[in-house]
């Protein structure tokens, strides 16, 4: 009957043991693929790609210069910041440089990610997503696959049921 209890006990912590927690999950091959190269934070400083581990994503491509944008961003920021445990952002820019990339984070409260000021990965996502006009909000899944090109008109249209129905959608 020791050995029994012994090897239950034993069996149940090497399972706790091979199992991820949350803070150790890893991010999906899916969203590696999309953002490959560097994710920085809204002070410009490189992070682990790992904080979008189980969350939602919003990529969103928009610019200071651009009156829609400054008109939805506080929309995107205050349904990311009411979200922040399930959903992130990570800003694609179309500013016209690093600082001014900076300086719109800083002034519309943006406290999410960012890639590189126009660089490869973050052209590479424009081109992916056909991306024509800004604001644009694309969704992707945890696993990064395409949920909506439509983030923007969820957001603005139903603030308080579209992360529902995103994760319903994946």
């Amino acid at each position: 009957m020791k050995k029994i209890v012994s090897f239950t006990i034993l069996a149940s912590f090497a399972l706790a043991i091979a199992t991820p927690s949350s803070a150790e999950k890893k991010l999906s091959s899916g969203l590696e693929d999309l953002f490959p190269g560097p994710l920085l934070d809204s002070k410009g400083t490189e992070v682990s790609k790992d904080t979008l581990a189980g969350k939602t994503i919003g990529i969103y491509f928009s610019a200071s210069w651009c009156p829609p944008c400054r008109t939805f961003t506080p929309k995107l920021v205050k349904f990311r910041d009411d979200n922040k445990k399930d959903f992130e952002v990570v800003f694609v820019s179309s500013d016209r440089s690093p600082k001014d990339q900076m300086g719109y984070m800083k002034k519309a409260s943006m406290k999410w990610y960012t890639l590189p000021h126009r660089s490869g990965p973050a052209n590479a996502l424009a081109k992916k997503y056909g991306v024509r006009g800004i604001p644009s909000l694309i969704i992707v899944s945890p696993d990064g696959k395409t949920i909506t090109k439509n983030g923007r008109g969820d957001v603005s249209g139903k603030p308080k049921t579209a992360l529902a129905g995103w994760k319903k959608s994946s």
